[in-house]
């Protein structure tokens, strides 16, 4: 009766049954894994936010398949204050990064057809590839005090059925941004080997230097496709706006612009009154980030404080975006590790076989978790590994 496309195993981790029995016991915990912004105690202006929607013109049904020009102008804005320039025609708005990769694995991939994806990275695109029958195939990220694309694993990794590699610029969980010498290296690389680029930039803005970092949107060598929305630049996931960029050698373009509008229009436009206020919802990105890299680095700074008083726990380098990765001791599997946190100390991370970590010894940590519960819930994780440390018997020498 169903797919073999959606026969995924649906049972709970035990991790998953752990949290949802919390839930039910009404216990309190704090959640290290807060990645929702709207539930982050950020402040949002609610009547700029919703006057936004208000525009008569949204009674009127004007089905454009790239996005009204308004709208699509206003993401060209974005880019043009960020020191890029884009043209209107190479956009396409979708309901989400989801939609948009669901265009882009459509487009470019037959069944079976592979995409290369990096470890660690973030779990959704395992089930969108699942859906649009494409294969994933992993190339790893080596970390020697900051992260890197391992070329040679890549070159590897490639097959005569691969037909984009995606990157994550900057990475999640990893926060590492791709170098210019990277994305040059990767965009000739591709160009040569008749190889799309997808390029997920929804952490963008987020560089924790304060330096703004160059969109891969401006790389043309190879077809390029570009993605971001509202969900992380403003803070509104709840507003279902996003973007695709196409780019590349015009001929490719002009191909891959057709075909999308094809399969843009199938979908049917986004609604008409999200597209007319989203100029007005793009300019609350300036206070939203504002709030939101104070919290982050804030939190960095406690993380690094608490980390500092002992050596069993150490914080990998990070340089955007807004999560923190945990070298944690191997005492056991991440997921036992999680399961002891929150059964015992009532904190829940995810541990790093989540984001695809290949060994045990990572945890995962939101660093927009409000201040006061940021701080008790590392302060309780270092506590259970000093306590678990002193009851290790010692080692005769």
């Amino acid at each position: 009766m169903f797919s073999d496309r959606t026969g995924w195993n649906l049972a709970h981790s035990k991790l998953s049954a752990a949290l949802i029995a919390h839930h039910a016991s009404g216990k309190p915990f704090i959640d290290l894994t807060q990645s929702n912004p709207t539930e982050c105690g950020f402040h949002y202006d609610s009547k700029q936010i919703l006057g936004a929607l208000n525009s008569p013109s949204g009674l009127i049904y004007e089905p454009i398949a790239q996005g009204l020009p308004a709208a699509r102008e206003a993401v060209a804005e974005y880019y043009r204050s960020r020191d890029g320039h884009l043209a209107i025609a190479d956009i396409f708005l979708t309901t989400g990064t989801s939609e948009a990769y669901s265009f882009l694995f459509r487009m470019l991939c037959n069944a079976g057809d592979e995409v290369l994806i990096p470890q660690p990275g973030y779990p959704l695109l395992n089930f969108l590839a699942d859906i649009q029958d494409v294969t994933l195939r992993r190339y790893p990220l080596l970390y020697d005090y900051g992260w890197q694309i391992d070329f040679h694993e890549l070159r590897q990794a490639i097959t005569s059925r691969t037909r984009a590699i995606a990157v994550v610029h900057p990475n999640n969980p990893t926060g590492h941004f791709c170098k210019p010498d990277e994305i040059a290296r990767l965009s000739e690389m591709c160009a040569k080997q008749g190889i799309a680029i997808i390029a997920d930039e929804v952490f963008l803005d987020f560089a924790l230097d304060g330096k703004v970092r160059q969109s891969i949107a401006s790389y043309d060598q190879a077809l390029t496709f570009t993605l971001s929305g509202l969900s992380k630049i403003a803070g509104l996931p709840q507003m279902k706006v996003a973007w695709l960029i196409a780019g590349g050698p015009k001929n490719l373009k002009d191909q891959a612009i057709a075909r999308l509008e094809m399969i843009a229009d199938t979908y049917l436009s986004m609604n008409a009154p999200i597209q007319l206020g989203l100029k007005t919802l793009m300019e609350q990105r300036v206070t939203f980030q504002e709030q939101c890299l104070s919290r982050t680095k804030g939190n960095l700074q406690k993380l690094h404080k608490l980390l500092s008083s002992q050596k069993l726990c150490t914080r990998l380098e990070t340089e955007g975006g807004w999560y923190a990765v945990l070298k944690v001791p191997v005492t056991g599997s991440d997921e036992e590790l999680a399961l002891e946190l929150l059964k015992n100390r009532g904190v829940y991370v995810h541990p790093g076989h989540f984001y695809d970590f290949p060994t045990d010894g990572y945890l995962v940590v939101s660093l927009i978790t409000r201040e006061s519960e940021f701080a008790a819930g590392i302060t309780a994780l270092v506590e259970l590994f000093q306590e678990k440390y002193r009851r290790q018997p010692k080692k005769d020498s």
